[in-house]
């Protein structure tokens, strides 16, 4: 049995159901079984002012009433609860918290790093098919792997009614839908666009399959909105405009989905403020467990585009991401990913141009791959920011990069940390190619303020970079500056060749505190000093 259904729509008079149209709201949602199917019907070409909500009955019932008008630029529709702080303290540069949450796992248990047996329920191995013949699927079409057009379009007796109005939302039907089908279920937005005007909060969900097939735009006319409302992940104070959590989670965009977070708007407010407070994070996968992502693409992200925190077995994969300013602001802040308190996480096959780290892996993440990812205009590979907060230590470990490709950007495979405690340990770089990088290979102790780089305790080794090739912009390959008190040791390097894009010999290699430097695979031609910036203006 098919019913179709509007988000707080439903209305019984007399026993008989009505549909509830809600000034502002624009998709149907269908659901049929554990399905539940989105469909835009928006027209805002033909957007007339907002008028009162209507109540349209079913079988021309006699009974039916108007309910009353609603204001749509009513402030409170926007607010947070009279009391209720949304607002998160944000400073200036760029502190990472360690372990805020109690009882979450240590890198170094062992029996945290069993994956799943495939077929079982923690295994990703459920989701890239729904069983042939589930009710869920039974209208597949054979050739795409997804539900065909003919087949959700045919539906009984299902009254379709296109609302017009000003300022369309489409977030009500979605949250309604995940309400109805996130456990257990099957979620299809259709091909159209979906005007997003509200936070989705996407938590406690549990075998659930998504499939987005148009576009979502979020609002920019409403940025104090999303400021207040966007709910907090706890890293440095940071919101998100989407949290999405649970288990056994696959959210697939067909290479059709596309994500607009109208970012230029995000970027004019913060006119070069770093982490502008209440700049929310595009999606953050938040307490998620076997997560798949694939097959979406982000144009004009509000902040970093993903963000995966708390969370295991988590599989990003086939994502395209862009994100620029175009006037004379900086789009800083906008990275592709960063990883946080999670673990087991696989990211491969991304194009990515952004204003700022394009793969972050940041403290307490460890069994992180990266494989073939293209970074434009970005800081590359980029494990850090760690160690901002010494009495909350941040551990990084088994962290592997590879094949990737990095164009006009600042930074290539590079290592960044406060001088806190923790350990980064076990990090591969291998097969990175570059062209036109700022300082292609840079280590820190004592990122962005240049002070106590010599006293520093945590612990760097273990590292190598292996067949990194490419042209340096000015005559600097390497910088690399560990702490005096820590010395960094294990590091390695196997077919090494920078070359500073305009000649001029060789680039440099500058080291500083790395125990057996003789035996590290390359000769450092100077010392680095504490002060070696991440970004140079020049040649040194």
């Amino acid at each position: 049995m098919r019913k179709k259904m509007w988000s707080s729509s439903l209305l019984l008079v007399s026993s008989t159901p009505l549909l509830l149209l809600l000034p502002g709201t624009s998709a149907e949602l269908v659901k049929d079984g554990s399905t539940c199917i989105v469909t835009p019907i928006s027209d805002t070409s033909k957007a007339a002012a907002v008028a009162p909500a209507v109540v349209i009955p079913r079988d021309d019932n006699p009974l039916a009433v108007p309910v009353g008008d609603i204001e749509e630029s009513d402030p409170s529709l926007y607010s947070p609860p009279e009391g209720e702080d949304h607002h998160h303290g944000e400073p200036e540069t760029e502190p990472e918290w360690g372990w805020e949450e109690p009882g979450f796992f240590h890198p170094a248990d062992p029996e945290l790093y069993k994956q799943p047996a495939p077929g079982s329920p923690g295994a990703l191995g459920r989701f890239p098919r729904p069983e042939p013949g589930s009710a869920a699927h039974r209208r597949r079409d054979s050739s795409s792997g997804s539900r065909s057009s003919k087949d959700l379009d045919a539906r009984a007796r299902v009254q379709t009614v296109q609302t017009r109005q000003s300022q369309p939302d489409d977030t009500p039907q979605i949250l309604d839908a995940f309400k109805q089908c996130g456990q257990d279920g099957t979620i299809i937005l259709r091909e159209g666009t979906y005007h997003i005007r509200q936070v989705m909060d996407l938590t406690n969900l549990r075998n659930v399959s998504v499939e987005i097939h148009g576009t979502l735009i979020w609002s920019a006319d409403n940025l104090s909105y999303w400021r207040q409302a966007s709910p907090a992940v706890t890293y440095a104070g940071r919101q998100t405009a989407v949290r999405l959590g649970g288990t056994d989670i696959a959210v697939r965009g067909f290479g059709k989905a596309l994500f607009d977070g109208n970012g230029q708007a995000w970027i004019d407010l913060a006119a070069g403020a770093s982490n502008f407070q209440g700049r929310p994070i595009s999606l953050t996968v938040w307490y998620g467990t076997n997560v798949l992502i694939d097959g979406i693409t982000w144009r004009m992200s509000q902040f970093w585009h993903t963000f995966v925190a708390h969370s295991q077995n988590v599989t990003m994969t086939n994502l395209n991401m862009s994100t620029y300013s175009s006037n004379s602001q900086s789009s800083q802040n906008t990275d592709g990913t960063n990883t946080w308190n999670s673990k087991d996480i696989t990211i491969s096959n991304w194009t990515v141009t952004c204003g700022d780290d394009c793969i972050g892996v940041k403290g307490n993440s460890s069994n992180v791959h990266v494989s073939n990812v293209v970074c434009h205009e970005s800081g590359a590979m980029t494990i850090g920011s760690v160690g901002s907060n010494s009495a909350q230590p941040d551990y990084v470990e088994n962290i592997v990069f590879d094949n990737i490709t990095a164009i006009h950007s600042s930074n290539a495979a590079w290592i960044k940390t406060y001088p806190g405690n923790g350990y980064v340990r076990n990090v591969t770089f291998r097969n990175i190619q570059f062209e036109d990088v700022n300082q292609p290979i840079y280590v820190t102790s004592c990122i962005y303020s240049y002070n106590n780089c010599d006293s520093s305790r945590l612990k760097i080794s273990d590292i190598t970079w292996s067949n990194i090739t490419g042209t340096s912009r000015y005559n600097v390959a390497a910088g690399i500056h560990c702490s005096a008190a820590a010395p960094c040791e294990g590091f390695h390097f196997d077919n090494i060749d920078i070359r500073p894009k305009n000649g001029g010999g060789a680039a440099k290699v500058l080291c500083s505190n790395i125990k057996n430097q003789a035996d590290m695979g390359i000769d450092c031609t100077g010392p680095c000093p504490g002060s070696q910036p991440q970004q140079l203006s020049g040649n040194v």
